[in-house]
This record gives structure tokens, C-alpha cells and sequence, in this order.
């Protein structure tokens, strides 16, 4: 037996859903940031962390430029992946489409045991503290959307 209707949960399915758009909108905006604001003092914290990491001190000259560098490059890529990120929840949105969340899982699965252990084996603990609390706020929203639409899409007309 079923137990709720494709109408029963509306609120709750809503809620979910813009939570998804504001962490599509959050990637975005963080992408933008290191693309545009990797090189200023914003971000020589975590810059110093990585080169404690790589060189134990402080870097060269050079060694800080192409940090700066992968930063622009990351942020890049993390704007596309915002893109995705947010045409898949749009999708899954409108069309009520099991399989846009199960992608996205698919990919979040994918990528965050991959960054944590690369992050774990240079001893980055911010990495494994942000790649972690991704995991608890995007998987079980995605979970039961997933689960819900993929529940009511089996429900007859």
C-alpha cells in the first residue's frame, strides 16, 4: 500500500526543491568567487593551509601563483557545475523525474568519497568537513524526492 499521495507532501516537496535551487545558486556564486577574488586576501588563509600541506611553509612566489591559478580554473568549473546542478533540479522539479535526482546523487556519490580521501591524504580537515556536510544537506533531500517522485509516478492517473 502507498502511503501518501501525490498531493499529500506538496509543502514539504517544495521546500526541498528551493533548497536544492539555493545550493545550485550557493555553487554559483562561490565559482564566481574563486574566479574573480582567488587572488586577494580573502583567501590567503586557506592558501597558507595548503602550502603547509604541500611545503610545510610558506611557498614561492610561483608555487602561490598557480594556486591562485587552480583556484580560477576551480571556480570555473564549479559555475558549470552549478549549471548542471541547476537544470537537473529544475527538471527534476517540473517533470517530477525520479532519475534528475538519482543523477545528482549519482554525481555527489561520485565526487565526495574521491575529494575526501585525496583531502584526508594531505591532512586537509576543512575539505573533509565541507565535503561531509554536503553530503548530509544535499543526500537526504535528493533521497526523498527521489523516493517521492518516483512513488507518485507510479501512482495511476
Amino acid at each position: 500500500m502507498l502511503s501518501a499521495a501525490p498531493s499529500s507532501r506538496p509543502g514539504l516537496r517544495r521546500a526541498l526543491v528551493l533548497w536544492l535551487y539555493a545550493a545550485g545558486v550557493g555553487h554559483l556564486l562561490a565559482g564566481l568567487l574563486l574566479a574573480w577574488a582567488g587572488h586577494s586576501a580573502l583567501f590567503n588563509d586557506y592558501l597558507s593551509s595548503i602550502e603547509q600541506a604541500f611545503w610545510g611553509a610558506a611557498a614561492p612566489a610561483p608555487a602561490r601563483a598557480q594556486q591562485i591559478w587552480w583556484l580560477g580554473l576551480f571556480g570555473a568549473t564549479l559555475q558549470s557545475y552549478a549549471l548542471y546542478l541547476l537544470a537537473l533540479v529544475h527538471l527534476g522539479d517540473r517533470l517530477r523525474s525520479p532519475a534528475a535526482w538519482a543523477w545528482l546523487m549519482a554525481g555527489i556519490l561520485l565526487w565526495a568519497p574521491q575529494d575526501m580521501w585525496l583531502s584526508w591524504q594531505m591532512h586537509m580537515t576543512a575539505h573533509l568537513w565541507v565535503d561531509s556536510f554536503a553530503l548530509l544537506v544535499l543526500l537526504p533531500p535528493l533521497l526523498w524526492l527521489y523516493r517521492n517522485d518516483r512513488r507518485t509516478s507510479r501512482l495511476p492517473s
